[in-house]
């Protein structure tokens, strides 16, 4: 190998500068030219690339977002596209491509390494709902945002003792809200994984209302339904009128916590030294604080579920 590529794609997660500098300069190290490929995958499709170099990473290993700058691109994902971008690659001298995103991007690193090229990828999502790894770039500054801006409202909520909707990320799981939802003492936590019992929340609300307590504190999923539609569903059957908050993309913006810079940085290096360790098609996770390696697929074909003692400890603490 002489050149790598690296691209981000999909949803942006805080981290994943650090990660690209990682991989940038681990790169260096070994004297292989770093190519930064802008906007995903559709700016492979075009040629949009610029050297990598270590003064052009330094500088961004704690900046929130992706310089590179991510897209969707449908057009890459039909069979004509997907061959566009490996003759791309080929036309550039591009030897190997590291892919730092989510499962969707992952599917599309796996149908380039099917086609011969050499692809590693780096898990960069705030849902941190792929196997292969404990936890994804990006997850852990998602719910110290998430955890900041809930307790604030807490501070509202019982001062005119109402009750919040939370709605948080996670279209397809419910790690987000688990995660936010115990460290700010939620009362209920609403996840895509299970049913939601509107008559269990109302009497538990009824109930915690009798023995003096004056605020509720509910954080919802938006895969589960919009805040909203919970309100109007809430009403009457509680004894609050509901006031609902949507965190939305301000989960996703920021700088990187301290575990998400180091956890960027130890899979940007990992991801370089399995493709000059002659490994292809597969992701850099870490499991149970080491760097592991798994196939790339299993970010899809292997679903992580949510903590049951987790789960447990929610319906405990929040009597």
């Amino acid at each position: 190998m002489h050149r790598i590529g690296v691209l981000t794609s999909g949803g942006d997660a805080p981290g994943m500068n650090a990660s690209i500098r990682a991989v940038a300069r681990t790169a260096l190290y070994h004297d292989l030219e770093v190519v930064g490929i802008r906007r995903g995958y559709e700016g492979l499709l075009e040629g949009d690339f610029v050297p990598l170099t270590r003064s052009s990473v330094g500088g961004i290993i704690l900046h929130g977002g992706t310089i590179l700058r991510t897209a969707r691109c449908e057009a890459f994902m039909r069979p004509g596209g997907i061959n566009a971008a490996v003759s791309k690659l080929k036309e550039n001298d591009i030897d190997a491509l590291v892919v730092i995103g989510g499962d969707g991007s992952f599917r599309g690193a796996k149908e380039l390494a099917d086609r011969g090229v050499k692809v590693v990828g780096i898990p960069g999502t705030i849902d941190n709902d792929m196997a292969g790894t404990d936890c994804t770039i990006g997850f852990d500054t998602a719910c110290n945002t998430a955890l900041e801006c809930i307790s604030k409202l807490r501070d509202t909520a019982s001062s005119h003792d109402r009750m919040f909707i939370v709605e948080v990320m996670g279209r397809h799981a419910g790690f987000l809200a688990l995660e936010t939802g115990v460290a700010c003492g939620a009362e209920f936590i609403l996840v895509p994984e299970l049913p939601v019992d509107l008559k269990a929340i109302s009497d538990k609300i009824h109930y915690a209302k009798q023995r003096g307590k004056t605020h509720s504190l509910i954080v919802l999923s938006e895969g589960v339904m919009h805040a909203a539609e919970l309100a109007e569903k809430l009403k009457g059957r509680c004894d609050y009128d509901p006031r609902i908050v949507v965190l939305g993309h301000l989960q996703r913006g920021g700088a990187p916590s301290c575990f998400d810079t180091v956890l960027a940085s130890r899979l940007g290096s990992a991801a370089i030294d399995a493709l000059i360790g002659g490994r292809s098609g597969v992701m850099v996770g870490r499991v149970k604080g080491e760097v592991v390696e798994s196939p790339i697929e299993i970010a899809w074909t292997d679903k992580r579920t949510l903590d049951p003692d987790m789960l447990r400890l929610v319906d405990m603490l929040s009597i």
